[in-house]
């Protein structure tokens, strides 16, 4: 059993003019991502690597959701790989994860999530917004030759308050 729990990075801000790599996120952002990060310490399970996009909003956003998870967490690790907004690149990537890790915790970007999650997934979703989680569970034993999975958990920050 493989389990992917999905990320968008939290709402960026667009107050001050930078490339899109260095946005931040905004205060609503912050706001969103506390939010996740406290209901998504609940369904961690036992192990899990945490990766991450190196664009600063989702740096940012995985900063602050692992802040709630348990001191054991691994570290984050961040991958140029995941800034992609393309569903095909994020699938390539997540088929090159060896076969021993059993659940990954990815903070990334849309387009390629909410393709991701309509493509592998069992619920359609319109639009994962920022700060939004899906968790996806396949019955295979890698991560190489994915295909339609189950989805297991879908938890957006406007649903929290």
């Amino acid at each position: 059993m493989k389990s992917i729990y999905l990320i968008r990075h939290a709402k960026s801000s667009w107050e001050f003019a930078t490339a899109d790599k260095s946005r931040i996120i905004s205060e609503r952002g912050i706001a969103a991502a506390h939010s996740i990060g406290k209901y998504l310490a609940q369904y961690l399970p036992d192990s899990y690597v945490i990766w991450c996009s190196t664009a600063v909003r989702a740096k940012e956003t995985a900063a602050i959701m692992t802040s709630y998870f348990p001191e054991s967490a691994p570290k984050i690790v961040y991958h140029e790989a995941l800034y992609t907004f393309s569903e095909a690149d994020l699938t390539e990537f997540i088929q090159s994860t060896p076969a021993d890790i059993s659940t990954l915790i990815l903070f990334g970007h849309n387009e390629a999530i909410t393709n991701f999650v309509n493509k592998f997934g069992s619920i359609s979703v319109s639009n994962v917004p920022t700060a939004g989680f899906v968790q996806l569970d396949f019955a295979t034993d890698t991560w190489k030759n994915l295909e339609k999975g189950t989805t297991t958990r879908i938890q957006f920050p406007t649903d929290l308050h």
